[in-house]
Parts: C-alpha cells; sequence; structure tokens
C-alpha cells in the first residue's frame, strides 16, 4: 500500500503545479474591512506581506501572524524570500504596542508572532519576542499568543528569556529531514541546534508545548521524514505541520515534487502512530496555519476552562 501512497521522485510533470495548490484570492466585506484598518494604521501581517494563501480562512478564525525585528534577516536559507543583511541592532521598539494593537483591532483571539534571524542582536532578540508577548498579555489576557522563535543559537539564557514571558506555544522549524538541512537552511542553523532547543523547552517549561514543521518536496525520501518525526518526537514535540515546498524565485531551491493530497494524509497517519498530539498536513499547509486549532483539540480533550487557565 504505502509503495502506491508515496510516488517517486520524476514520477509527476514538474512543469505546473498541481491545481490543488492554486488557492482562492481572499475577499469578502470582513476581508477589505480588516485590511483597510490596519493599512490605515501602518500595521501588517505575515499573512499579507507572504501572500499566504490560507489568509482568508485564518482571519475568518480570528487568527493572524505577526512578524518582528524588522524585515532583513540575518540568515541566507535557500527556500526562503525574506531579504538578507545586517540590520545593525536597528529594533522598532514599538512594536509591542502594534501587536496589541493588530489584536484589537483584527477581534484576534490567537496570534502568531514570528521573526527574521537576528544575529546581530547580544540576546538574537530574546527578549524583544519577550516583550510582545508580555505585552499581549497584560493588554488580552484571553488572546493566546504562539511564537515561531529564531534558535536564539540554542543558548539558554536567552531561550530562558523568551520561554518566561510564557507563550502559549513555542515553535522552532526543522524544515526538512537530516541529510538535506545544508544546503535548505543556513549553515548557522543546524538539525542537531533545532531539536537542541526544542528539547530546552520541553524539560524547563513542560507546560508550553512546542511545535515544529516540516517541508516536503526538496528531495526528501519517506523513511528520512519518518526519521525525522521520530527524532522530534523524542524531543517532547507536540504539535507538527506538513507543507509542500514552493519555490520563491529562479534563485531559490528548485521543487523536487509536488506531493499529492492522499501523500499528505499518509503523512498525517504515520506523525499520529509515532505519537504526536496535533497534526495538520497538506499542500497548502503552513506552519501557522490555523494555528489556532491545536487550541480547540486542547478545549475538547480537556475543556476549556482547564485550558483557558494555562
Amino acid at each position: 500500500m504505502e509503495k502506491t501512497v508515496f510516488k517517486k521522485y520524476g514520477e509527476k510533470n514538474l512543469k505546473g503545479k498541481p491545481r490543488y495548490l492554486k488557492a482562492k484570492i481572499p475577499k469578502g466585506d470582513n476581508f477589505l474591512q480588516i485590511k483597510k484598518n490596519l493599512r490605515q494604521r501602518n500595521l501588517y501581517t505575515v499573512c499579507e506581506e507572504a501572500k499566504c494563501p490560507n489568509l482568508g480562512e485564518c482571519w475568518d478564525a480570528k487568527v493572524a501572524t505577526m512578524m518582528i525585528l524588522g524585515d532583513t534577516c540575518t540568515r541566507a536559507c535557500k527556500f526562503c524570500h525574506v531579504k538578507t543583511g545586517n540590520p545593525k541592532g536597528l529594533l522598532d521598539l514599538e512594536e509591542p504596542k502594534k501587536a496589541s494593537e493588530m489584536v484589537a483591532m483584527m477581534g484576534l483571539k490567537y496570534l502568531v508572532v514570528t521573526s527574521v534571524d537576528r544575529d546581530d542582536l547580544d540576546d538574537f532578540g530574546a527578549s524583544h519576542f519577550a516583550a510582545v508577548v508580555d505585552q499581549i498579555a497584560a493588554d488580552h489576557p484571553d488572546v493566546k499568543v504562539e511564537v515561531l522563535i529564531p534558535d536564539f543559537n540554542a543558548q539558554e539564557i536567552h531561550m530562558h528569556t523568551l520561554a518566561k514571558s510564557n507563550p502559549f506555544v513555542i515553535a522552532q522549524n526543522l524544515e526538512t529531514v537530516k541529510r538535506l538541512t545544508h544546503p535548505v537552511r543556513d549553515r548557522r542553523a543546524s538539525y542537531e541546534q533545532t531539536l537542541k532547543a526544542l528539547n530546552f523547552y520541553h524539560k524547563n517549561y513542560p507546560h508550553i508545548a512546542t511545535k515544529s514543521s516540516l517541508m516536503v518536496g526538496l528531495g526528501e525520501t519517506k523513511e528520512e521524514l519518518t526519521q525525522a518525526m521520530v527524532d522530534l518526537k523524542e524531543v517532547g514535540v507536540k504539535v507538527l505541520t506538513f507543507g509542500q515546498y514552493l519555490r520563491p524565485t529562479l534563485a531559490h531551491l528548485e521543487v523536487q515534487k509536488y506531493y499529492e493530497v492522499e501523500e499528505f494524509d499518509h503523512l498525517k497517519k504515520i506523525a499520529y502512530d509515532v505519537g504526536f498530539d496535533f497534526v495538520a498536513s497538506g499542500p497548502m499547509v503552513r506552519s501557522s496555519y490555523k494555528a489556532s486549532d491545536y487550541l480547540d483539540y486542547l478545549n475538547e480533550k480537556m475543556g476549556s476552562e482547564q485550558v483557558w487557565k494555562k
């Protein structure tokens, strides 16, 4: 059965994207009004900047993603379209307030906060992340905040700084299987370093769920993906997502394979068999796709009062 589920590389014509990778353009009064209000206050979501295909669906669910620490990354991963350079320590100290304003403006129940890598900062941006989480907690105590963070060079002092702000979920993406980590990721990132960071949060802050994400279509095998799942589960990761890698520009890595929907379904089954609590898997799934679904899962499993008090 598995041989028929997972097609070999080269079996599918890569000249054009499959139809299931074409998303509907967001529209409707709710979307247009939110976008207008954000522009009037010079606020921007990653959902828009990254042209996320799931934007409308997530906004309707009162979920959005904000990027902090600027728009220039100090690393240069070969799958990512974010601008690379040296921000030279530049920080917008108003970002915590802007994040809080965005929550109010959009009526969010769940905010994902992510960032570029900031190796130019002494703490890699950890204290800035913590300030954003603290601001949201102070102004909107019922809103859950998920952080999709850099690895902070796996330095414990900085990881403590972030975790002590008590976000609902801490996510750090493994991105790909061990064999493909380089060239897929920047040399300053590594498979082992991401696992080390995730393990730190799990052991020292077990009440905070950890999460990671894997892209597919870069040349990985099913066996390598399964091993990556096992490695993530062994360091305590509870939430896992799978999505199709799409090439941003011709300067980025080529897509080696477009996965079929049934292959994503099969990956989800394997992940649940490995022991993850919650799995999202599909061609258009991204790390923060419908992130609040994990909260809904916990509410259903444990009862909303228990979850919201955490």
